[in-house]
């Protein structure tokens, strides 16, 4: 996702698991009360819920406050949208421990309904402690038959975002989900300037001379040092922009202050060089005032900047889903503003064949590949390799591209129609069933399905 500050100290909106026997926090009539949670991998899941809850309070005809389960991570991204209290829960505990945690805060706080993106555990705990959840699934192209233990497959609503592409070994996960509701992508608008609206994208000056970098949330769980990949990535970046002929750049994303200077300062290309982390409506604001996007290929940001055809370049991805966002990104735009990691550091079809034993399997290839691509020894070498990659993508990019192409493909009306769904759930209203037994709805026009 984009960049935002650093957690801040905890204040009094956050709170540990209520003690059995706590009061309840609201009392009698009044508003209804949402729980929120979001996967810590990253920062696209709280980028997604940011637009979710932007999108409830426009349309919720009554009072709606929210609670927070835990993201120490993606935390500070919701802080225009006033959460009401957050909850920490506990860390590595337990499935049972976790559940009676859940429980515990359900009934402290009255909780009506949820809306959960990508956090399994969390989606269920709450539908076990009796509240209808909304999950919110952005990467249903890379669920296998391994990854089926940690999907929340009974939820009241499973809302699966739209792709590119669905891999026929998808198939049979879906068909397995009980009420499955495909949706458009789930994404943020920039905020309305008071200037008025950017200036048309196609009258900006090329080639590019205002960068944005952006590497997203930068954590996954298991990733022992997360900072390997901006090491790499940040020092390749500045040098292929510098040689291109960019003038400026801002790096966001989740870079501790020490390690965003030390990078920067290593750097000798000629530009002026920012950084510092953004808030969600702040990233939006860059983001459609750049020339240019570079990025770690998250989906929603990738989304956002197709909603706003900004150019964009895909860099080396982090993960497993980020090789298909950015294989997706570059079919849908027609044109190849892709960066791969150099087969020395690991080859991503050896990554994709692995996940068929789960998501964990294929995240150690691209994990240790990193690793060891960082490694002093071969640093030089790995750094020299995408500053390549990178260059030869500014060129490409600069040749032109539908970059409206993928957010086209799936639409971007998700977070209205994911706050709908929720809205139906808090009134009561009956869900239609399923299209068929036990099968996914529809594989909407635009999906192609693939061996």
């Amino acid at each position: 996702m984009h960049g935002v500050r650093p957690p801040s100290p905890r204040d009094d909106r956050e709170k540990p698991v209520p003690a059995p026997g706590t009061p309840a926090a609201t009392a009698g009539p009044g508003p209804a009360t949402v729980a929120v949670a979001g996967s810590e991998f990253g920062w696209g899941s709280s980028g997604k819920l940011s637009a979710v809850l932007a999108a409830l309070r426009e349309r919720s005809p009554r009072p709606l406050r929210f609670v927070g389960l835990a993201s120490g991570l993606g935390r500070p991204l919701l802080d225009q949208h006033a959460i009401d209290r957050w909850y920490d829960l506990p860390a590595g505990a337990p499935a049972k421990e976790c559940a009676d945690a859940v429980a515990k805060v359900v009934e402290a706080e009255r909780i009506d309904a949820a809306v959960v993106v990508l956090d399994g555990p969390a989606a269920v705990a709450l539908e076990t402690a009796g509240v209808p959840t909304v999950f919110v699934d952005s990467l249903p192209f890379l669920w296998t038959e391994g990854d089926l233990p940690e999907l929340p497959l009974e939820v009241s609503v499973y809302c699966a975002q739209q792709c590119v592409e669905l891999p026929q070994e998808c198939l049979g996960v879906l068909g397995s989900v009980r009420e499955l509701r495909w949706v458009e992508a789930v994404i943020g608008a920039p905020p309305v300037s008071p200037a008025g609206p950017a200036e048309p994208r196609r009258s900006r000056p090329e080639p590019f001379r205002r960068a944005l970098l952006n590497l997203g949330g930068l954590r996954a769980p298991d990733l022992a040092d997360w900072t390997r990949y901006p090491e790499i990535v940040v020092p390749a970046v500045l040098e292929a922009l510098a040689t291109y002929g960019v003038r400026e750049v801002h790096v966001a994303g989740n870079l501790p202050a020490a390690l965003a200077a030390r990078l920067c300062a290593a750097s000798d290309a000629d530009l002026d060089i920012t950084a510092g982390p953004l808030s969600h409506g702040e990233f939006l604001h860059r983001l459609d005032t750049c020339d240019l996007l570079l990025t770690s290929p998250g989906l929603t940001t990738l989304l956002e900047a197709g909603s706003l055809s900004v150019p964009t370049v895909c860099l080396p991805p982090q993960n497993l889903s980020q090789i298909f966002n950015g294989r997706f990104h570059s079919r849908a735009v027609l044109a190849d503003v892709r960066v791969v990691w150099p087969p020395a550091v690991f080859a991503e079809d050896e990554a994709l064949a692995r996940r068929s034993q789960g998501e964990e399997a294929a995240l150690q290839v691209i994990y240790g590949g990193i690793t060891a691509a960082a490694q002093e020894h071969n640093l030089s070498r790995s750094v020299a390799a995408v500053r390549d990659g990178v260059f030869q993508a500014l060129r490409r990019a600069s040749a032109g591209a539908e970059w409206g192409g993928l957010a086209a493909r799936v639409g971007t009306g998700g977070a209205a129609q994911v706050a709908g769904i929720l809205l139906d759930v808090l009134d009561g209203e009956p869900l239609a069933g399923p299209s068929g037994p036990r099968a996914p709805r529809t594989f909407q026009e635009g999906i192609d399905v693939h061996d």
